[in-house]
C-alpha cells in the first residue's frame, strides 16, 4: 500500500460495469491495516500498520449505500441534515471497527474517484464480512439496479431477511427519532463551561486539526466543538494568506504529533472537561482510560506545555512538567538541540525561623545556627506603583519616581502593607521549609537573588498571598527554566484571584495607607498624640524597625503613625552603625550589639502593647514601657539579660522594684556587660534608703578640662564647640573644599537632598561652600546642619550639591554638648534672658569644658569655666537666677550638685530675676528645682 493510493474524496458506492453489462474485469487486491476512521456506514479509512504518519486508503462499501449524514456549515458545502438512520449506521460502523486490524479488498472502477471494496475482521477465510453485518442489521441498503453478481444476490437475501425481521431501518420506529439535532456553533461558550463546571463530559473526537487541537460531539446533546487540549501546543499547520492550511509548507513534527494523537483518540469514546474558553475555542483535558493524551504527547517531545492554559487546568499541571522534562532530558523531537538554563548550584533546602518580611516578596530566615538569610519567594511580584512598566519577563524596567521625600512604598502602594501584613502574621516566629528554584542574576545594581518555594506547615506562602490577590505571578518566556517549582499553582491561583476580584485585582482601585510619619514631623507628638498616649493603660502598636537595644521605630494602628519609640527606665549600650551617606560607620559599645539582636528577635515585626510616658528633651521621640507578645516587659528582659543596666529616672516607677531585682540576678550571674563585677558588701536591701547613701563614700568625680571655642548655641541651651588644638585643620579642610568646589562648580539641580545625607551647601553669608547634613527637607528646601560649626539655616535645592568622596570620611569638628546640672526656666522672656546671657559669656570665646555625664540618648552633659576668672560659668546662670539647678542622684556629682543647689537657695533669698514674679516659697524651691 503506497501514498499514491490515498483517496480522499468519500463515495456513494455504484457498481460499475463493462460494456456487456458485467462488472469490470479489474483484479481487487487483498490487503491488510488499520480502521483509522468510520466516515459513514458505508465508508472506511483504512491505515497501514506502519509509518508516522503511515499511508491510508478510503474503502467504500461494494453494492450498499448508506443513510447520509449531516454537513458541516462552511466544510464544503450547505448545511444539511441527518437523514434517518444515518448516525445509528455510522455508529455501529464505528464501535465494531475504529482501531482494529483488518482485511479488505479493493477495486476501483473505470471513470470513477473512489474504490469499492470488502472489509473482514481478522482474515477473509475466517473473519466476520463486515458489508454483510451491516445489511444483516439493517443498517445499510443493498443496491438492486443493474446486472447483479454472486456477492450482491447474497447481500439481497440477507437484506430481505432484515426486513422481514424488521431490524434497523426497516423497523417500525418513526425517522424522526432517528434524527440528531446538531448545535454546531455555539454562542455562548463561557456560560457552557459554567455549565458543565468542570465535571466531565462523554464525547467521541470526530476531527484531529493538530496534536494539541481537537473537534468533538459533546453526548448526549450533540454540540459540536472545537478543544484546545490545556496545558499543551503541538507544532500546527502554516496558513496561507486566506486561512486555509498551506500544504507547501512542513513544520517539523507536525504531522508525526497529529498522527499520533489520531492512532490513539480519533473517533474514540472519550470524556472531556471543559475548563477555559479562548475566543470559540474551548480549552480543556481529554480524559481516556488509557492515559493522558497530553502527557503522552509530552513525553514524546511532540508538544511543549503552555503557562496560561495551564493555569486554568483542574489539576495535573506538575505530571506534565514531568512528562515535559523527559523528554528534555532525552532530547526528543522538539528538543533535540534543547540546552537547559536551570542553575546549577551548591546552596541546599533548609528550615529555619522567620524574622522579618520585607514589602511583600522576601523573608529574612534564622537558620539553626544562628545565620540570617534572605529568602525571595520563586515567581512572584509583589504590588507596585501604578506607574511602573514591567517587561516581558515580569521584571520592572522603568521605576517610578518617588512621590515625595519622604516616599514610604509600604504605605504608598496600594496592597504593599496588606500583603506584608498577611505574611507578617503567618510567618513570623514561625518555622518554614525553603526549597531553592533557581538563582536571579545580579542586575541594576542589585545583587543576585535566591529565589524559594517556602513551605509552611506544608502550604505554599507565595500560593497563599498571590489567591489574597496581593502578589501575581512572574511570566517567563517558554524556554526559561528558572521559576517555582510550583509555577502552575501559582498561576491557577492569580487564575482564581482575578475571578474572586481579590486584592490588587479589584476594580475598584484601592487606595494608598495614610500614615502620620512622627519620626519626621515631630511637631505633632506633644500636641496632637501624647495625652491620649498617656491616659490609655496600653496602646497597641507593631515594631517595624529596631535601631538598638532600647530605640524602636513604632507604627500604631489606631492613630495610623508612626513614632521614634524609647524603652524607659534603662540605660542600654550603643550599638555600632554601618557607614551611611556619607557618615563614616561608628563602632559600638561593647554588648550593643548583643542587645539589639535580643531586641530584635523578640520584638521586630511582631504585635506588642506600650504605656508612652513622656517624651525625650527634643520632643522627637517618645519614652515609655513595652510588652512583647509573650507579656514580657522589654526593659525588664534586658536588664535581666545583663544588656541594659538600670537608669536613675527609673526610680519613680512602678517598675522600678523589677528592674532592680533582674540587675541583682544579672550581676550575680555575671552576665554580659556584668561579666567583670565585683559585688559591694551592702545591707541586704533591694532598694537603700536616702540617709544611708549619705555615709557611703562617693565616687571620685573625674576632672580633665579640655579647651574649646563655643561657636553655636540652641535654643534648649546646647551648644557647639570646636577643639582649639583643631584650628589649623579645620581651615585647612575648608580651603581645599572652596578649591575643589571652585575648580569643578556643582551643576544646579543635579543633587537631590535626602534626609541624613552629608553634603556641600553655600552659607547665605558669604556664599561660601560648607560640609553640612540634611536634617529636614520640605518643598525644594532643605534644613542644614553645619557640621563644623553646629548652625542650621535652611537653603535651597540650587545651593545643595554633593560632597567630594575626599572630604566625607574626616568627622565633623563641632560636637555638640549641654550644661550640665541646669535647666531653662518656663516662661519665654525668662529663657531667651538666660540664653542671651549664657551667650555674653562664652559664644565665640575660648573657654574650658569637663564632660560630666554622658546620656544614652542626646548629648554629653559638661560644666563650662572661664579660664581668665575659673568661674563655672554654669553654676554663676544659676547664681544670678537665670536658670534652675536640676537634681541630679549620681554620687560622683552629689558634691557638685550642692553646690549648684546652694547658688539657687542663694538666688531665691536674695529675689533675684527669675523668681520676683512667682508666688514660690523658699521652702518649696528645693522641691521646684527637683
Amino acid at each position: 500500500m503506497s501514498a499514491a493510493n490515498v483517496a480522499t474524496v468519500p463515495g456513494t458506492g455504484s457498481v460499475p460495469s463493462n460494456k456487456e453489462g458485467a462488472p469490470a474485469a479489474i483484479p481487487a487486491p487483498i490487503r491488510k491495516g488499520i480502521v483509522k476512521q468510520v466516515l459513514s456506514g458505508d465508508t472506511v479509512v483504512i491505515r497501514a500498520s506502519k509509518g508516522a504518519p503511515p499511508p491510508e486508503k478510503q474503502i467504500t462499501f461494494s453494492y450498499v449505500v448508506a443513510p447520509k449524514l449531516a454537513r458541516r456549515p462552511g466544510s464544503g458545502g450547505e448545511e444539511s441534515k441527518d437523514e434517518p438512520w444515518a448516525w445509528d449506521s455510522r455508529e455501529a460502523l464505528r464501535k465494531k471497527l475504529i482501531g482494529a486490524e483488518v482485511t479488505f479488498s479493493y477495486e476501483k472502477p473505470q471513470n470513477s474517484n473512489r474504490e469499492y471494496g470488502f472489509v473482514w475482521l481478522g482474515d477473509k477465510e475466517t473473519g466476520e464480512n463486515v458489508v454483510e453485518t451491516m445489511v444483516k442489521e439493517g443498517l445499510v441498503t443493498v443496491r438492486r439496479e443493474g446486472r447483479q453478481t454472486p456477492e450482491s444476490l447474497s447481500l439481497i437475501e440477507l437484506e430481505d431477511q432484515a426486513k422481514s425481521a424488521g431490524r434497523g431501518k426497516w423497523s417500525f420506529a418513526a425517522p424522526v427519532e432517528k434524527i440528531r439535532h446538531i448545535k454546531w456553533t455555539q454562542e455562548n461558550p463561557a456560560h457552557m463551561v459554567e455549565i458543565y463546571n468542570g465535571n466531565p463530559v462523554k464525547a467521541i473526537i470526530e476531527h484531529v486539526r493538530d496534536g494539541s487541537t481537537v473537534r468533538a460531539f459533546l453526548l448526549p446533546d450533540f454540540y459540536y466543538i472545537t478543544l484546545m487540549i490545556s496545558g499543551i501546543r503541538c507544532p500546527g499547520v502554516k496558513l496561507d494568506a486566506e486561512g486555509k492550511p498551506d500544504l507547501s509548507v512542513k513544520i517539523p513534527y507536525a504531522d508525526e504529533a497529529r498522527f499520533f494523537v489520531e492512532s490513539r483518540l480519533l473517533q474514540r469514546d472519550v470524556e472531556i472537561r471543559l475548563e477555559s474558553v479562548n475566543n470559540a475555542n474551548f480549552i480543556g483535558t481529554i480524559i481516556h482510560p488509557k492515559g493522558n493524551i497530553a502527557e503522552a504527547l509530552l513525553r514524546e517531545g511532540l508538544a511543549k506545555c503552555v503557562d496560561w492554559s495551564m493555569a486554568v487546568m483542574k489539576g495535573g499541571a506538575d505530571k506534565l512538567r514531568a512528562a515535559e522534562r523527559i523528554a528534555k532530558e532525552k532530547r526528543l523531537r522538539l528538543w533535540h538541540d534543547y540546552q537547559s538554563r536551570a542553575p546549577t548550584f551548591k546552596e541546599k533546602d533548609f528550615t529555619g525561623n522567620v524574622v522579618e518580611v520585607f514589602n511583600g516578596d522576601a523573608i529574612n530566615v534564622k537558620l539553626p545556627n544562628g545565620q540570617i538569610k534572605k529568602v525571595f519567594f520563586s515567581s512572584i511580584r509583589p504590588p507596585r506603583d501604578n506607574r511602573s512598566v514591567v517587561g516581558a519577563d515580569g521584571e520592572e524596567i522603568v521605576k517610578a519616581p518617588p512621590r515625595g521625600k519622604n516616599y514610604r512604598p509600604l504605605y504608598e502602594i496600594p496592597s504593599m502593607f496588606e500583603a506584608r501584613e498577611f505574611l507578617r502574621k503567618k510567618l513570623i516566629g514561625k518555622k518554614v521549609q525553603c526549597n531553592l528554584d533557581y538563582i536571579a542574576p545580579a542586575r541594576d545594581n542589585f545583587p543576585e537573588k535566591y529565589c524559594y518555594t517556602v513551605l509552611i506547615g506544608g502550604q505554599n506562602v507565595a500560593e497563599a498571598l498571590i489567591s489574597k490577590g496581593l502578589a501575581t505571578c512572574v511570566r517567563y518566556r517558554q524556554d526559561d527554566d528558572q521559576r517555582s517549582s510550583a509555577y502552575d499553582q501559582l498561576l491557577a491561583a492569580e487564575s482564581q484571584a482575578i475571578k474572586g476580584l481579590k486584592g490588587m485585582h479589584c476594580k475598584k482601585e484601592s487606595a494608598p495607607l495614610r500614615i502620620n510619619d512622627l519620626t519626621v514631623d515631630h511637631s505633632r507628638i506633644k500636641v496632637q498624640y501624647l495625652p491620649s498616649w498617656q491616659r490609655a493603660l496600653r496602646t497597641e502598636g507593631i515594631v517595624e524597625f529596631v535601631a538598638s537595644g532600647s530605640r524602636l521605630r513604632l507604627y500604631v494602628p489606631k492613630d495610623s503613625c508612626l513614632v521614634t519609640f524609647l524603652l524607659a527606665g534603662i540605660s542600654c549600650p550603643r550599638s555600632s552603625r554601618p557607614a551611611l551617606n556619607g557618615i563614616p560607620a561608628q563602632e559600638g559599645e561593647p554588648f550593643g550589639d548583643e542587645a539589639l539582636a535580643f531586641t530584635r528577635d523578640r520584638v521586630l515585626q511582631r504585635d506588642v502593647s506600650v504605656h508612652i510616658d513622656t517624651t525625650d528633651k527634643a520632643g522627637s521621640s517618645v519614652i515609655g514601657w513595652l510588652w512583647t507578645d509573650t507579656n514580657v516587659n522589654l526593659s525588664v528582659a534586658l536588664v535581666e539579660e545583663g544588656l541594659a543596666e538600670v537608669h536613675f529616672s527609673a526610680e519613680k516607677s512602678e517598675y522600678y522594684r523589677q528592674l532592680k531585682n533582674a540587675e541583682d540576678r544579672a550581676k550575680s550571674a555575671k552576665k554580659n556587660i556584668w561579666a567583670n563585677y565585683v559585688e559591694q558588701v551592702v545591707e541586704e536591701k533591694p532598694i537603700v534608703a536616702e540617709e544611708e547613701k549619705e555615709d557611703k563614700a562617693p565616687v571620685e568625680r573625674k576632672v580633665n578640662y579640655e579647651n574649646v571655642i563655643v561657636t553655636e548655641i540652641t535654643a534648649d541651651l546646647t551648644f557647639f564647640v570646636q577643639g582649639v588644638d583643631n584650628g589649623g585643620k579645620l581651615e585647612a579642610l575648608m580651603a581645599k573644599l572652596h578649591a575643589d568646589l571652585q575648580s569643578n562648580p556643582p551643576i544646579t539641580g543635579a543633587y537631590t537632598p535626602k534626609r541624613g545625607d552629608l553634603c556641600a551647601a553655600q552659607f547665605s553669608a558669604d556664599k561660601q561652600w560648607y560640609r553640612a547634613k540634611v536634617e529636614r527637607v520640605q518643598g525644594q528646601s532643605a534644613t542644614v546642619l553645619y557640621v563644623d560649626y553646629g548652625n542650621k539655616e535652611v537653603v535651597p535645592f540650587n545651593r545643595l550639591a554633593s560632597l567630594p568622596p575626599s572630604f566625607t570620611s574626616e568627622k565633623p569638628y563641632a560636637t555638640e554638648y549641654a550644661l550640665a546640672l541646669v535647666q531653662l526656666p518656663s516662661d519665654n522672656e525668662d529663657k531667651e534672658e538666660a540664653l542671651r546671657a549664657f551667650a555674653e559669656d562664652v559664644l565665640n570665646r575660648k573657654v574650658q569644658l569637663n564632660i560630666e555625664l554622658r546620656p544614652a540618648t542626646g548629648p554629653a552633659l559638661v560644666t563650662v569655666h572661664d579660664p581668665a576668672t575659673n568661674v563655672d560659668i554654669g553654676k554663676q546662670l544659676v547664681a544670678d537666677g537665670l536658670v534652675l539647678a536640676e537634681k541630679r542622684r549620681e554620687r560622683k556629682l552629689k558634691e557638685l550638685v550642692e553646690q549648684y543647689r546652694n547658688a539657687q537657695q542663694a538666688a531665691l533669698t536674695a529675689h533675684l530675676a527669675i523668681w520676683k514674679y512667682g508666688d514660690i516659697t523658699q521652702d518649696d524651691a528645693p522641691e521646684f528645682s527637683r
